[in-house]
């Protein structure tokens, strides 16, 4: 049997972390919280976390994966950090906008801007 794809691929940029979503649609529960997971050790690493979420190949986001998107932003702001989310497509920035979550966020159209804009 194939080992399952995780459904984050983290690269460094820097000191920032650039967390892509790998599966295109985050909707299950096992998914949302190895999302979690991750986030949580990527925060927890040091102090001041920079993270970069990419969702360029994400179509569809349950409301379990925004709460986990919250509780990651609650954490690096704790911690003194920042967060950007990039590459959103239309469909699920309208849920951004709807749920007024795009003035909680950082959202940012491209991954250049996003980096470009931490610090800021």
């Amino acid at each position: 049997m194939a080992e399952p794809i995780p459904p984050v691929a983290v690269t460094h940029f820097k000191d920032i972390r650039i967390v892509e979503f790998t599966n295109n649609r985050i909707l299950d529960e096992a998914n949302i919280t190895e999302i979690g997971n991750t986030l949580t050790s990527l925060i927890e690493e040091r102090e001041n976390p920079r993270v970069l979420l990419d969702f360029a190949a994400v179509d569809h986001l349950s409301s379990a994966a925004l709460g986990t998107l919250i509780n990651a932003n609650n954490k690096i702001r704790e911690r003194g950090g920042q967060l950007r989310l990039t590459n959103i497509k239309p469909q699920i920035l309208e849920v951004f906008v709807i749920t007024k979550l795009n003035k909680l966020f950082k959202i940012l159209p491209t991954r250049d801007e996003a980096i470009a804009s931490f610090n800021q």
